[in-house]
C-alpha cells in the first residue's frame, strides 16, 4: 500500500509522535483525518503549533478512542488508520493503572473492530520498547520475550496482543510496529530529553534525575515517524511485529552529560529519590535489533544523536516553546 493518495486516520494526532506523523504524511501527498483528543478548549495538542496554512487540508476532528461509536466515525471512508493515541507515561500508570487499560487495551480494540467492520485496506498499531522490559539479550529482536514491567508495558503488550488475534482470527491487515526511544521537538515533559533540556535553559543551578545507569536506543522522531510509513505501506509486514530503532545504546548519565556539554557547560547531576521507578519495574538496558524493517522496507535512521540532540535543543531555545513545559516539577 502506497501512502500517496490514500485517506489515512492518524489517533493520536495532537501528540508528539502522531503530530510528526500528521507532516510526514502530508509531505508523502496523503490525505490526512488527524484525532485528536476532546478536551472543553478546543485545543489540538501540539497540531496547534504547526503553521495553520500547513493544516488546510487537515481534517481535524475531536474525540476519545475510548469511544467504540467514534472512533467508527473517525474511520468511515478512509483506506487505512495509523493507531498512535494512547496513555504513555509509565510513573502515571503506577497511579492510575485501569486508565490505561481503557485507553491502551480497549481503544486498540476499538480501532481494529471498526477497521475490521469498514474494510480498512491498512491498520497499523503503534506499541513500544517497553513491552520487553530490561534486556535478557541484546540487541533485542523482535522474537525477544515481553514482559510487564510497568502498567503501561502490560496494557501495550495487550494491546498488541489483540492485534495479534484480529489478524490470526479476521485476516485484518495490521502491522505492529515498535518503536524504541523516540526523542525530538514536542516531546512530552515527562521523558527524560526534555526534563534535562528544560532545567538547564531555565538556569536551575543542578539538573535533578532519577537512575542514570539504564541505557536507552535513542530514535530521532522524522526517522521514527519514515519508519512507521514505511512499515504501513509494506505489504510484507502485515501480520508482523516489527521494531524501530537507532541499533546504538547510550546511559541516561552519558546522554544528561553530552547535554550538559550542549546547553551548559559543568552543570551538576543530583539523584532525586522521586524520580525513581520502583526497582523491578526499572527497565535496564534498551537496544534495538532493526535488521527486520530494514530488510523489509529498506528503512534505516538518518539523523545521528548528536545531530537529533542539536535539532531538540534547538527548538526547546524559542522561549515559546520552553514556555509550554513545567520544568521545576516532577512531570509523570
Amino acid at each position: 500500500m502506497e501512502v500517496q493518495g490514500k485517506k489515512i486516520t492518524v489517533t493520536g494526532a495532537d501528540g508528539f509522535i502522531g503530530s510528526h506523523l500528521v507532516e510526514a504524511l502530508l509531505s508523502r501527498g496523503a490525505d490526512v483525518r488527524a484525532f485528536v483528543h476532546y478536551n472543553s478548549f478546543g485545543t489540538w495538542g501540539w497540531l496547534d503549533t504547526i503553521p495553520r496554512e500547513s493544516l488546510t487540508a487537515v481534517e481535524v476532528v475531536m474525540g476519545d478512542v475510548r469511544d467504540s461509536v467514534f472512533v467508527r466515525k473517525s474511520l468511515e471512508g478512509v483506506d487505512a488508520v495509523l493507531h498512535l493515541a494512547a496513555l504513555i507515561g509509565i510513573p502515571h500508570s503506577y497511579n492510575a493503572p485501569e486508565s490505561y487499560i481503557d485507553t491502551n487495551v480497549k481503544g486498540t480494540l476499538n480501532v481494529l473492530q471498526a477497521a475490521r467492520d469498514l474494510g480498512l485496506e491498512r491498520v497499523l498499531v503503534t506499541s513500544t520498547s517497553e513491552v520487553y522490559g530490561t534486556a535478557k539479550y541484546v540487541p533485542i529482536d523482535e522474537t525477544h520475550p515481553v514482559q510487564g514491567q510497568s502498567p503501561y508495558s502490560a496494557s501495550k503488550i495487550s494491546a498488541d496482543k489483540m492485534a495479534e488475534s484480529f489478524h490470526r482470527s479476521f485476516d485484518l491487515p495490521v502491522v505492529t510496529a515498535r518503536p524504541f526511544n523516540t526523542y525530538g521537538p514536542r516531546q512530552s515533559a515527562r521523558a527524560v530529553i526534555p526534563t534535562i533540556v528544560t532545567q538547564l535553559l531555565n538556569d536551575a543551578a543542578e539538573i535533578h534525575l532519577g537512575s542514570l545507569h539504564p541505557t536507552r536506543d535513542l530514535t530521532y522522531v522524522e526517522d521514527t515517524c519514515a519508519g512507521l510509513i514505511a512499515l504501513a505501506g509494506c505489504d510484507a509486514a502485515v501480520g508482523r511485529e516489527v521494531n524501530i530503532g537507532s541499533g546504538s545504546e547510550i546511559s541516561v548519565g552519558a546522554l544528561a552529560s553530552m547535554l550538559i556539554e550542549m546547553v551548559r557547560p559543568g552543570t551538576e547531576i543530583v539523584g532525586a529519590e522521586e524520580r525513581l521507578r520502583p526497582e523491578k519495574s526499572e527497565v535496564e538496558r534498551l537496544l534495538a535489533d532493526n535488521s527486520l524493517i530494514g530488510s523489509l522496507t529498506g528503512w534505516a535512521p538518518t539523523v545521528d544523536l548528536r545531530e537529533g540532540l542539536e535539532r531538540t535543543v534547538a527548538w526547546f531555545r524559542d522561549p515559546a516553546n520552553l514556555a509550554r513545559y513545567k520544568w521545576e516539577i516532577f512531570n509523570v
